[in-house]
């Protein structure tokens, strides 16, 4: 009986894990945020984005790393538990 659901359930669990890893990895994209950090210090420093404007914006940005970052360590152990 074990070998039959080995059989019949593994790849169905195999392809679940691909996706789950395909949609942790869209949603909490590390490179995107970090491109987005330096767009911010850009636009700061050119003088588009005042300094309130920078700052509130490279907060949010911070807080989304450090969330993205803590995902992509939880899925490389295995064990996805993301609070916001």
């Amino acid at each position: 009986m074990f070998i039959v659901d080995d059989i019949l359930f593994q790849p169905f669990i195999s392809i679940l894990d691909a996706i789950h890893t395909l949609a942790v990895t869209e949603m909490y994209d590390i490179e995107a945020i970090q491109n987005e950090l330096k767009e911010n210090q850009l636009l700061y420093e050119l003088g588009d984005r005042d300094e309130a404007e920078y700052a509130e914006r490279k907060a949010e940005l911070e807080a989304e790393l450090e969330t993205a970052e803590l995902a992509h360590e939880q899925l490389d152990n295995k064990n996805i538990q993301i609070q916001q």
